[in-house]
């Protein structure tokens, strides 16, 4: 089988035995540093991408993909907005609803709260906050019965269990002959939920669409309405496609909106622990530059020896890229493959590594999850090792251009 000679040559001076061993160890540390950073790089992205997926699933469990509201943040004629949202095919569900703001007492204890008005049997095509109750239903926020359900942080801060009943203090207020006094409203819980996203489960209350508009006095007015599309990574083009057919005088966001500012620091982190992470592929890739021009001091002899015969420039330019280039190489394919198997299996190694040091190790009280997830992306793998791959060859290319310009006459001197 014909091989060219540069393949040939460079394949060998990889195998072959240095004279001295400091340049194979060299060369090992190259290999090994290659590895660890990517495999460090797709293992730490697979985790941030799972806790981004996690932490969005949650968010998602509570509100829907687009909303759409009034600007003075109330409308009447939301059923012939229902209407023209659907004709969009990519809708598959919608859902009104009331929010505003109050405070909930309960004996001695008060604190704040967003209640949000919702029709439980729509609700269900919009969310899956009814996925995620720990006590009663959605169903039971019946028009009329005045019941709440409440997220189970916010619940404990008020030590209230279902059953009790608590009175909510509303915004609006009423003018009597006592004078001015804040309108009160006596509900019962219903029920617990906990989605696992704090800023819901410690502040949010569920009435019925019907009672917050009595309460809020709404009349035929609602908040907004909620829309669910078929695909979540597609909902910024449904979103332009409601805005220009449909939904022109309206306010139109979709649920990434309400909480860019997370959205954008996540994604700040993972470029700059992707950059920070890069360093060690880049650190092993000088550590290819000092091997490969340490070979080229070690190899004068034989490379003179290949110019006399006739090598050109260029093949002693190859030999010495595709020399380099095989640790790159390894070194890319075993953090690759390792990487992968890292992050496919990170679940169960963690859960197996907190039964056997028999401790949590991470507090989901801080950490808003208290496993370890892990989503791997394909297309971060596959830039991940391009990127160490382009980077490896191009650190071979001035050692390599120094070994192309060895003069025959010089290294044969003194042999």
């Amino acid at each position: 089988m014909f091989t060219p000679i540069e393949l040939f040559i460079g394949l060998r001076y990889t195998r072959a035995k240095r004279r001295n061993g400091f340049i194979s160890f060299i060369s090992l540390v190259s290999i090994i540093g290659i590895i660890l950073g990517v495999m460090a790089l797709i293992i730490v992205l697979s985790v941030m991408n799972g806790f981004e997926k996690e932490v969005r699933d949650r968010i998602l469990s509570m509100i829907s993909h687009i909303t759409v509201s009034g600007y003075d943040g109330k409308f009447s004629d939301w059923e012939k907005v229902v209407t023209q949202v659907k004709k969009n095919p990519d809708v598959v569900g919608t859902a009104p609803y009331i929010r505003a703001e109050g405070m909930l007492i309960y004996k001695r204890q008060v604190h704040g709260a967003m209640f949000r008005g919702v029709d439980p049997t729509l609700e269900k095509t919009v969310s899956r906050v009814a996925d995620h109750m720990l006590e009663g239903k959605l169903t039971d926020l019946e028009p009329g019965k005045f019941n709440i359900i409440l997220g189970q942080d916010l619940a404990f801060r008020l030590g209230v269990d279902v059953g009790d009943k608590v009175t909510m203090v509303t915004p609006s207020a009423n003018i009597t002959p006592a004078g001015v006094l804040p309108r009160l409203k006596r509900f019962t819980v219903s029920g617990i939920f906990k989605v696992g996203f704090y800023e819901y489960d410690s502040a949010v209350g569920l009435i019925n669409l019907d009672d917050a508009a009595r309460v809020f006095r709404m009349g035929d007015n609602v908040s907004g309405v909620q829309v669910q599309v078929k695909n979540l990574f597609d909902v910024a083009r449904v979103e332009d496609n409601l805005k220009k057919d449909y939904l022109m005088n309206y306010w139109v966001k979709d649920w990434s909106y309400y909480h860019s500012n997370w959205f954008r620091a996540v994604k700040m982190e993972k470029t700059l622990i992707s950059l920070l992470l890069f360093l060690i592929i880049l650190v092993a890739a000088i550590n290819i530059v000092s091997s490969l021009i340490m070979v080229v001091t070690d190899k004068r002899s034989d490379i003179a020896i290949l110019r006399t015969l006739g090598a050109r420039t260029q093949t002693i330019t190859r030999i010495f890229i595709i020399q380099g280039s095989v640790i790159g190489v390894v070194g890319t394919i075993v953090g690759t493959l390792i990487g992968v198997v890292v992050s496919l299996n990170l679940e169960a190694m963690y859960t197996w590594l907190t039964h056997v040091l028999h401790t949590q190790l991470i507090d989901g009280s801080v950490y808003l999850i208290d496993t370890l997830p892990s989503d791997l992306h394909w297309d971060q793998v596959v830039w991940i090792s391009v990127a160490s791959m382009i980077t490896s060859i191009l650190a071979t290319i001035i050692p390599a251009r120094r070994a192309s310009k060895t003069q025959p006459a010089e290294a044969l001197r003194y042999e």
